[in-house]
């Protein structure tokens, strides 16, 4: 059974968080956004999430969002971020449902979100910064040596980029990646800066989301801290 007053609890307590984390950084905290993520809840946590103020949600799977955005009939109320892979085939279905996709990992997927669109989709390219064998993305030399094609592509809004940090407890393991995506985005709005402006920087998880929004992290992708003790 959900708890609803410890889910309000636990968004205050992450937006405190945020806000501090901010403005240790110099930043201000309206410039960073959770993304709720709710991979493993129902629509009842969605809906209670939205009566809490929470407006942007983070579903890893095309399926999973539909069935959810389809049960709570909240259209205009949320914002639908696509964090997890992208299969091809699921590529149609995706660019009608979600507000912004955060996953674009290779050129040939970025051509087929183009190819499938009907209208201007805000879309973050994944970046692999660790470089381990078990995450996706471009390597950011390989980025930056795809960025131009990627530019010329009709109906996508290149916003961003995404990276996640290893699983460890060693923040300067995290601080790390999050800097090396940091510095990626700044060398490539310094070289495209009349055609890229990349606003944002999705990065950052339960457990290092405020190392990520020391290094200019815009975009969080909360779960595990915000449904503590809820059910």
């Amino acid at each position: 059974m959900l708890d609803v007053k410890r889910l309000r609890q636990n968004v205050k307590a992450i937006e405190k968080r945020i806000t501090n984390a901010a403005v240790k950084a110099g930043r201000k905290p309206e410039e960073v956004t959770m993304v709720a993520v709710t991979k493993q809840v129902t629509s009842e946590v969605i809906a209670a999430l939205s009566e809490l103020g929470v407006r942007h949600i983070g579903e890893n799977r095309v399926q999973d969002a539909r069935d959810k955005k389809e049960a709570l009939q909240l259209a205009g109320k949320l914002e639908w971020h696509l964090i997890g892979h992208l299969q091809r085939n699921k590529v149609r279905d995706a660019v009608a449902m979600f507000d912004c996709i955060h996953s674009l990992d290779s050129v040939s997927l970025t051509e087929e979100v183009s190819k499938r669109t009907q209208r201007e989709l805000p879309v973050l390219l994944e970046v692999n910064v660790s470089g381990e064998l078990s995450k996706g993305g471009f390597t950011p030399a390989d980025l930056e040596r795809s960025i131009e094609a990627l530019l010329a592509l009709p109906q996508l809004r290149i916003c961003g980029l995404m990276t996640m940090a290893p699983q460890t407890d060693n923040m300067d393991v995290c601080r790390f990646c999050f800097r090396t995506l940091r510095e990626l985005a700044e060398r490539l709005r310094a070289k495209y800066s009349g055609n890229l402006s990349l606003p944002h920087l999705s990065m950052g998880m339960s457990q290092d989301f405020e190392v990520a929004i020391g290094e200019g992290a815009t975009l969080v992708r909360i779960g595990t801290a915000l449904y503590a003790e809820v059910f």
